[in-house]
């Protein structure tokens, strides 16, 4: 095994003596930068994959590995071939196991403390609405430095073996689309090393400030999905406001992406509707996601299996940031009906909380625990979390990824299997990004 140190190094210099494309490569530049290597041509030896299951009396007891040689070509898995652990010009993995690069699909990153001083989070008061009069004080300032800080929390993802993002960005009365302008300066400048699609969330409501019209904007401005939050909680109209966000999807070809924090009757209705609505326009379904929907967390188990099965049924996904304590979300009732089930950290360090550590692998890990995820097969299958749903064995131990023609997305950690991944949280020794060579 090597450490993460001189998997950077020994990169560097694999990569440096390349002679069949000379000059198209940059020297790693230490850990998370945007001057990472570029993607040409290179081969990584020494890699770990996963192969298949080992069984006993039925039972998946253990996981196949092997070292393979795999082939990168202008930012996409070429060949995957037998090990060459003599060649000379190869990038050398050092037997690390190569996952499919995390992805954290509901994360704030336009408006963050990290990167500055510490600071915890306030005493709230008056609710949600308590903590839009917060954020109306305090955007102002966290915008003057908001791209350098969406750079700083890029990286702490990376460093956690994620390349890709949804990130909502407010979009509202004070700061307009400047945190969206901020956020995309920062995406632009890590654009070799991490990638992002957008969502215009109205923090403030849609109506409760006046802020429609800028998300009419938004929707020009190179956003990929239209957000909301809390309808009836913020806008008082769950119908108003949801017709509203579901029309401006439709008119700019967009996906949606809501927040529901409502967890009694109104979060319910909001859920029905929103299933109702997406029937009734097709080009919705596989593009429409509840963030959070605590509601279902308090449904009986009845209420769960009818309003799950709904939701597969229209195709509307759940990006859960995979609470604990007093109300635990009904995963496993969710994948049993084919719903897309994702997570992410949502706030690392700002002024709603301070406890996100930037990895979907401990979501993933905590999911285990909380669902009791704890033999070989539950593992491994708990890692789709962190991956958006990819995994390197189908249910079956057929291996699905990597596969020639794949993006060459994918992370390196100090694990035997994705089950030893997922139970130790395993680290992170390398990063790759469209072929790109992050750390």
């Amino acid at each position: 095994m090597v450490s993460r140190k001189d998997f950077i190094r020994n990169s560097a210099l694999g990569f440096a003596g390349l002679a069949f494309v000379p000059g198209t490569l940059k020297e790693v530049n230490g850990t998370t930068s945007e001057s990472a290597q570029t993607s040409g041509s290179y081969i990584l030896k020494n890699v770990r994959l996963e192969t298949g299951f080992a069984y006993e009396n039925d039972e998946v007891i253990a996981t196949h590995t092997a070292l393979f040689a795999v082939e990168i070509e202008n930012g996409v898995i070429k060949k995957i071939s037998p090990n060459q652990p003599g060649a000379k010009n190869a990038v050398d993995a050092g037997g690390m196991l190569m996952l499919p690069a995390f992805r954290d699909m509901h994360i704030h990153l336009d408006k963050t403390f990290y990167g500055g001083p510490w600071q915890a989070v306030r005493r709230r008061t008056g609710g949600v609405k308590g903590m839009i009069a917060l954020e109306q004080k305090i955007l102002p300032d966290m915008l003057k430095n908001s791209t350098y800080k969406a750079e700083q929390l890029i990286e702490l993802l990376q460093s956690k073996g994620t390349s890709f993002a949804r990130s909502h960005v407010n979009i509202e009365p004070t700061s307009r689309l400047d945190s969206l302008k901020n956020l995309q300066k920062a995406l632009e400048n890590k654009k070799k090393v991490f990638g992002a699609e957008l969502v215009a969330f109205p923090q403030h409501g849609v109506f409760y400030t006046d802020t429609a019209l800028y998300l009419k904007e938004a929707a020009q401005a190179g956003i990929d999905f239209i957000g909301g939050v809390d309808p009836y909680t913020i806008d008082g109209a769950i119908e108003k406001t949801m017709d509203f966000t579901i029309q401006l999807a439709l008119d700019h070809g967009k996906g949606i992406d809501i927040h529901l924090h409502e967890s009694g009757e109104s979060g319910l209705k909001t859920v029905e509707y929103l299933i109702n609505k997406v029937n009734e326009n097709p080009a919705l379904k596989g593009k429409t996601y509840l963030s959070h929907c605590f509601v279902l967390g308090r449904l009986d188990r009845p209420q769960q299996e009818a309003i799950a099965e709904k939701l597969g049924a229209a195709q509307i996904g759940i990006v859960s940031t995979i609470p604990f304590g007093g109300l635990i979300m009904p995963i496993p009732t969710l994948l049993k009906h084919n719903v897309t089930v994702m997570t992410g950290n949502d706030s690392i360090i700002d002024h709603w909380n301070t406890f996100g550590s930037g990895s979907v692998l401990q979501k993933a890990n905590l999911a285990a625990q909380l669902y009791g995820n704890t033999t070989e097969f539950g593992l491994s299958r708990t890692l789709k979390l962190a991956t958006a749903g990819l995994l390197p064995l189908d249910d079956k131990g057929v291996q699905q990824w990597p596969k020639a023609g794949d993006q060459a997305d994918m992370v390196f950690v100090d694990a035997s299997c994705s089950a030893e991944a997922v139970s130790r949280i395993s680290p992170v020794t390398s990063l790759i990004y469209k072929g790109n060579i992050v750390f």
